[in-house]
């Protein structure tokens, strides 16, 4: 069983940055890690995600100004948002997943305001 936990929501105006924090209960070699948002009436999406070896995929609106990162020794993943916008107003989530087996924090909430 594997614990997460995120860290690093809160309010922030339009422009700002924030950077989000996934802490896992050991180390995650091997495992990938993706970042997933979901705001009030839509469907849980994925916004980033890294590979144990470091190779990170992105969703379209994010890319550009979200980096993805992590240290898997520190059992560590990070999300630095940067030029916030309305719509990236969510709760962000960080998920491990080996094959099938997967486990999900309990997410962090980001609120921008204009």
């Amino acid at each position: 069983q594997v614990q997460l936990v995120e860290s690093g929501g809160g309010s922030v105006q339009v422009g700002g940055s924030l950077t989000l924090s996934c802490t896992a209960s050991g180390t995650i070699f091997g495992w990938t890690m993706g970042w997933y948002r979901q705001a009030p009436g839509k469907q849980r999406e994925l916004v980033a995600s890294i590979n144990t070896s470091g190779t990170t995929t992105y969703a379209d609106a994010v890319k550009g100004r979200f980096t993805i990162s992590r240290d898997n020794a520190k059992g560590m993943g990070w999300l630095q948002m940067n030029s916030l916008k309305s719509e990236d107003e969510s709760i962000y989530y960080c998920k491990l997943n080996w094959h099938d087996e997967e486990y999900w924090g309990h997410g962090t909430r980001v609120i921008v305001s204009s």
